[in-house]
């Protein structure tokens, strides 16, 4: 027999959602152990041996681990339902059995690389700001940013009254009208580029995220996606030494 866990844990090991989103389910009452709608975090379970039901679907643990990168186009909600009809992100997924789930969020006209998982665990750990995933975009902007301006993204700015932590930031190239920069940050807030280059008085016009770490897209074309392996997942972690704040 299989040892207690918390059910929170249960549901990201099979593949429900990341913990911390599995934890909202259970405040919202879509779960139930052995028939008892469960509200409570903390409580135990033993897969294997009692019922655990999602919005009345059994949910079965331990599903075999799938780790997917996506090449996200326009127009793709990076959620697992949509009321207002639009396409998802997991539309675009051909052949895969296994139920995933992304890892963040890409706004409806942000493209690039996104992950896609049933580990919850990793989810958790590539969220969680202590891990400081470093994640790099190409963001295309209105106008030429002046070096200070540049600067000051690089140090950090305040967005809603707390700062940003350190960035990466290096011009690719301009045009008359705007400015192709590529961003490194390690933070996860919401839109946060945007909201960095709307500060400094240049507009996003478009973004592109390219990597995960060390995990690029490469040639992987839009609306295509790739299985990783462990080795890839690693990748996902690797800091660049500029980027890494001291503690």
């Amino acid at each position: 027999m299989e040892p207690p866990v918390r059910l929170q844990k249960f549901l990201a090991m099979a593949g429900i959602a990341s913990r911390r989103k599995a934890e909202g389910y259970i405040a919202a009452g879509r779960v139930t152990v052995d028939g008892k709608i469960s509200t409570a975090m903390g409580q135990q379970i033993i897969p294997g041996k009692q019922t655990i039901l999602f919005d009345n679907k059994k949910v079965e643990a331990k599903e075999k681990p799938v780790y997917i990168l996506l090449n996200k186009p326009k127009g793709y909600v990076t959620t697992l339902s949509d009321p207002q009809g639009r396409p998802i992100v997991t539309s675009l997924l051909h052949g895969i059995q296994e139920r995933v789930f992304p890892v963040g969020r890409l706004d409806l006209d942000t493209t690039g690389a996104l992950l896609l998982t049933n580990d919850g665990e990793l989810t958790q750990n590539i969220l969680h700001p202590k891990f400081e995933v470093h994640k790099t975009y190409e963001a295309q902007v209105k106008g030429h940013p002046s070096h200070a301006a540049i600067r000051a993204l690089e140090n950090g700015i305040f967005l809603e009254n707390k700062k940003t932590a350190p960035a990466q930031l290096r011009i690719k190239r301009k045009n008359k009208r705007n400015t192709l920069i590529i961003i490194t940050i390690h933070e996860g807030r919401k839109r946060q580029v945007k909201k960095m280059f709307q500060a400094i008085g240049h507009p996003v016009q478009s973004l592109k995220r390219l990597a995960y770490g060390k995990l690029e897209l490469g040639n992987l074309q839009e609306g295509k996606f790739k299985l990783l392996h462990q080795k890839d997942i690693k990748m996902i972690f690797f800091k660049e030494k500029a980027l890494q704040t001291k503690r």
